[in-house]
């Protein structure tokens, strides 16, 4: 088994009033030797903000904001700006993040040239009820039952969340994994204007195509979702992602990984058939949501990929794993045909 280490604590929250409920599940972009953390700051009532931080080095802490860096300014956000991951493509910043409206969460965007002023662009995900998703997607039917029973009633929006970018077009297209329950999905697109409602018809009428991720192993059996942006290595993309088991006393959040190809990450490699990590420390433990580990973002010094999660569901917390030793490791439960 591949060796992590648990670095700790990294971020809790405040008496401030922006973030008195919760600091957690931070987007994460390194420039030189400084890690900058926006992470999804609470408030009491569950109203979220994006908060700053930056990091000298991996670890230690050299700025954080006493207020708000980014809040909600429109109707599609106006209970929160939830969970966001960032990656930087060329000179512009990618954030994502779900927009709550206190009833819909969907997947949004905004980008920034200088990591100070973003400009929002909306929800990038399709807003479909449970009704019409089931209307365009009932025909793929090897899967369809799966996701019917993740759907919370028939007439409500379908919740389409932890959208990440990778960080580099794929084939001259922009690349993002979403996730509608119980998988994870894939988008490739020359333009984001080209996701319109036709778009989005099409692409749920053949879901059986775009499907990147699904549960394979028992950690992960209930469903899986997004994490971390995919980190790129000579043998293929590095995901991050979560894995949810439920038990009677709840469910465990374990962060868990796999490996894709570069020019075709539709196409699995490998992936660990045991947790990368998973909730074993006390302030993974016990929390707002008790066995919580969201993985949501990494930064690489030399060989070792520093992954930085939300533990507990209030707190931010760190890990570090050797990534040649995890590649390595990952190929291992790569079958012949995957690195022919």
């Amino acid at each position: 088994m591949i060796t992590v280490k648990k670095e700790g604590v990294i971020l809790t929250t405040t008496d401030l009033e922006f973030e008195n409920e919760g600091v957690l599940n931070p987007a994460v972009v390194k420039e030189g030797n400084n890690v900058y953390l926006l992470y999804r700051a609470v408030r009491k009532g569950n109203y979220s903000t994006i908060g700053y931080c930056k990091l000298d080095g991996p670890l230690k802490i050299a700025e954080r904001l006493t207020h708000p860096f980014l809040s909600p300014q429109f109707d599609y956000e106006k209970h929160g700006m939830e969970d966001p991951r960032m990656v930087k493509m060329d000179d512009t910043y990618y954030l994502t993040y779900i927009a709550f409206d206190g009833d819909d969460a969907l997947g949004a965007l905004a980008t920034s040239t200088d990591l100070k002023h973003f400009e929002k662009h909306g929800v990038i995900v399709p807003k479909l009820t449970c009704n019409e998703f089931d209307d365009l997607a009932k025909v793929n039917t090897g899967i369809i039952e799966r996701y019917r029973r993740d759907y919370y009633a028939m007439g409500a929006v379908l919740m389409d969340k932890d959208v990440v970018f990778f960080p580099r077009r794929i084939n001259g297209k922009l690349t993002f994994l979403h996730r509608i329950k119980p998988d994870i999905q894939i988008v490739a697109v020359d333009s984001l204007d080209e996701l319109t409602a036709d778009f989005w018809k099409d692409y749920f009428i053949h879901l059986t195509d775009h499907i990147l991720l699904t549960s394979k192993y028992q950690h992960e059996i209930n469903y899986v979702g997004g994490g971390c942006p995919p980190v790129e290595t000579p043998h293929g993309w590095l995901v991050i992602y979560h894995g949810v088991q439920h038990f009677d006393a709840g469910y465990d959040y374990s962060a868990c990984a796999a490996l894709f190809e570069l020019d075709d990450p539709k196409k699995e490699i490998a992936r660990l058939p045991y947790p990368l990590f998973k909730p074993d420390q006390e302030y993974e433990l016990a929390g707002d949501v008790d066995n919580v580990c969201f993985p949501t973002g990494t930064a690489l010094f030399d060989d070792t990929l520093y992954i930085y999660y939300g533990a507990g569901d209030d707190i931010i917390a760190c890990a570090s794993v050797s990534l040649s030793a995890l590649v390595t490791e990952l190929l291992s439960y790569a079958s012949p045909q995957s690195i022919a």
